[in-house]
């Protein structure tokens, strides 16, 4: 039997006008970049939010906005290149790169509002449109947004992409919603813990897509770990506990090192070899 070409390889699986392209590589086709959704993968996802939160306050009081965003962009590339260069899931590559994605994304919503001295009203609008814009091409482009598709380049791209969109924006809006709003950091994390039941509750009874209810609850994960780690680091005056930045950073990171140690160790969250290719319709 003749042997196909790298060429016939390459092409879409599925037919023509497929759009599921050839995998990224590794032990074998279709082996996903990203964890399974489970209980402990929103656990950690919320701790990295608020840890990246503090982090970035405590670097960028500590060393000075510029530097501390130097730090912040060295350790982001830094993360992603091993999380790009990855064959499949890895815990505590891909949970590194996260926390950094959290601890950048404050700072570039942040120097939005501090340095270039714009409203959290408009950043938030400007963070909304460019994640619908994100959204967007990545559906045209590909033909779904779920995460267990994530086994290309082109869809990492796009996720990692839509990731560091959505930290920026829940920061422009976790500080809108305490600080231009005054409603207080404590108000500001309850009203976003209500906010992020309704993705389950629209998917049980008004039958919302899971894709489209994934990200709605990934968007609102940002300002409520944000918001309560706020809330525990900022000073009684300013509507906090008053336990400082730098200790609720590592009181978060304790946790989140337990957790993914645990991932690491049982493969709970380790997605299978050739998972389905999703669609969000």
């Amino acid at each position: 039997m003749a042997q196909p070409s790298s060429e016939a390889l390459r092409r879409p699986v599925g037919g023509e006008g497929s759009r599921t392209p050839a995998p990224v590589g590794g032990p074998g086709p279709g082996w996903s970049k990203v964890p399974q959704v489970t209980a402990l993968f929103w656990a950690v996802k919320v701790l990295t939010t608020g840890m990246g939160e503090t982090a970035s306050d405590y670097l960028g009081r500590t060393l000075g906005p510029i530097p501390a965003g130097t730090l912040g962009l060295a350790g982001l590339v830094a993360s992603l290149v091993l999380q790009f260069r990855t064959t499949r899931y890895r815990p505590w590559v891909y949970w590194s790169a996260i926390v950094m994605v959290s601890v950048f994304g404050t700072m570039a919503a942040d120097v939005v509002h501090v340095m270039a001295g714009i409203p959290y009203t408009v950043s938030a609008l400007a963070f909304t449109l460019g994640l619908a814009a994100l959204l967007t091409a990545w559906y045209v482009s590909e033909g779904t947004l779920s995460i267990h598709s994530i086994h290309t380049r082109r869809r990492e791209t796009f996720y990692w992409a839509t990731v560091l969109t959505t930290f920026a924006l829940g920061t422009a809006v976790g500080d809108l919603t305490a600080g231009t709003l005054r409603w207080g950091y404590l108000p500001s994390g309850l009203l976003f813990a209500a906010l992020i039941a309704l993705p389950a509750l629209a998917g049980r009874f008004l039958g919302l897509n899971a894709v489209a209810a994934f990200w709605w609850a990934y968007i609102l994960t940002r300002p409520l770990g944000a918001s309560f780690a706020d809330w525990m680091g900022v000073s009684p005056t300013h509507g906090g506990l008053g336990w400082g930045t730098g200790p609720v950073t590592l009181a978060l990171l304790a946790p989140i090192a337990l957790l993914v140690g645990h991932l690491a160790l049982r493969h709970k969250d380790t997605p299978d070899a050739h998972p389905p290719t999703a669609t969000a319709s």
